[in-house]
């Protein structure tokens, strides 16, 4: 049994009338009531009556009509789904990503493809710091994920999203929080407040790579999973820490941010995702985050 059988045997049901369902399929007469005559035979039973002026449905034919109709309209849709799933119109993306930086651009990106493509859904991975998250793009575990430059991997393409320059978080009593500026040597034997040293945190990277430019080792005596948490706990003295410009917003009691002397230390934020990687709907995702995460000029 063909679906070329079932489709002729629901026109001639349909029109009642071989010429018309004929014409309908875009066949000649004879070879559709051949199909007829074969579907039948392999069924074992008569669909239609045919009189020289008329024809109409069996008993047999009448029960068989819902299911086959069904069957056919589940073959459209599966087709359907299939054509929009290559197009990238459906399918699942994952998504990791940390940081109060990501955090800002989440929202914007959820919402610009829930509407651009509502059959994609975004599985997002929170606390996933950017060398885990680097690490699970090449494994495969994660199709996107929010990463700093520079990405050495060859298998992996990155894009831009936005730049951020490294300032320094201090209690507003601090002996320093009068400055404009803070030249990080003077915070050599400060107490830190930093992101856990084994999360993949490229903060904590760039924050240690400063100190150690400057001359010291910082001495992190407070670790916390978020950016939140750490200024909570700098506004309350716990120590400082060096964040990113981009976390200025949250302001709290007793918490000031200053800039650092020098040139800026400048941390860019990406998009990072397996070149090989064959989803569509990443594909889709991707030019989606094009429009309302465009990269800096």
């Amino acid at each position: 049994m063909e679906l070329r059988h079932l489709s002729a045997f629901v026109a001639v049901a349909e029109e009642l009338h071989f010429g018309r369902a004929a014409r309908r399929l875009h066949m000649a007469q004879p070879p559709l009531s051949q199909q007829i005559r074969q579907l039948e035979k392999e069924l074992g039973v008569q669909l239609f009556e045919r009189s020289t002026r008329s024809v109409r449905l069996t008993s047999a034919g009448e029960s068989f009509l819902g299911p086959v109709r069904k069957v056919l309209e589940d073959l459209d849709v599966a087709v359907r789904v299939a054509k929009s799933a290559g197009r990238g119109e459906f399918g699942r993306v994952s998504v990791g990503f940390a940081g109060a930086s990501s955090h800002s651009a989440i929202p914007r990106l959820v919402r610009a493809v829930r509407a651009a493509h509502p059959g994609i859904e975004l599985v997002m991975h929170g606390q996933t710091y950017s060398n885990r998250a680097l690490d699970q793009v090449v494994e495969g575990t994660l199709d996107l994920g929010f990463v700093r430059l520079p990405v050495t991997q060859p298998l992996v393409d990155t894009r831009v999203i936005y730049e951020e320059e490294l300032v320094c978080a201090l209690p507003s009593d601090h002996r320093l929080a009068g400055r404009e500026r803070i030249d990080v040597t003077d915070l050599a034997g400060e107490p830190f407040v930093s992101f856990p040293a084994n999360a993949g945190s490229s903060l904590r990277d760039a924050m240690v790579e400063a100190c150690e430019g400057a001359g010291h080792y910082p001495r992190v005596v407070q670790e916390a999973p978020d950016s939140y948490t750490i200024l909570a706990m700098v506004a309350t003295g716990v120590g400082v820490t060096l964040t990113l410009s981009s976390v200025m917003h949250i302001q709290q009691p007793d918490l000031v941010y200053r800039r650092l002397e020098g040139e800026p230390v400048v941390l860019r934020t990406a998009l990072a995702w397996r070149r090989d990687n064959p989803s569509a709907a990443l594909r889709s995702v991707l030019a989606v985050s094009e429009e309302v995460l465009p990269s800096p000029e």
